[in-house]
């Protein structure tokens, strides 16, 4: 898993049938010093399939791969990266995120 900041959305002419009900966000992983300086850290932007209600500058924790496929067993839907879940607080070490 891993934790990424809502930078956008993904506006769909035509998806799966099994995707509807949900928004394709753009998010950004960050390592440890993104959580520091949001000008450094960052990886490359990727598509989050996601349920909960993240936005723009949201926190969220990135489940990918099979895992992502995970909570929706035993249907089958094509996602790569899921949102699953909204941080509001993270905390390492001595620094503190909101």
């Amino acid at each position: 898993m891993r934790v990424a900041e809502v930078i956008g959305k993904v506006t769909l002419s035509r998806s799966h049938p099994s995707l509807r009900a949900a928004r394709w966000l753009i998010g950004v992983p960050l390592d440890r010093d993104g959580f520091e300086n949001p000008q450094e850290g960052r990886g490359e932007p990727f598509v989050v399939y996601d349920e909960i209600g993240a936005g723009d500058g949201s926190l969220v924790a990135i489940s990918e791969g099979a895992e992502a496929a995970a909570p929706f067993h035993p249907e089958q839907k094509p996602i790569d990266a899921y949102c699953a879940a909204i941080l509001d607080t993270l905390v390492i070490g001595n620094h503190r995120s909101a």
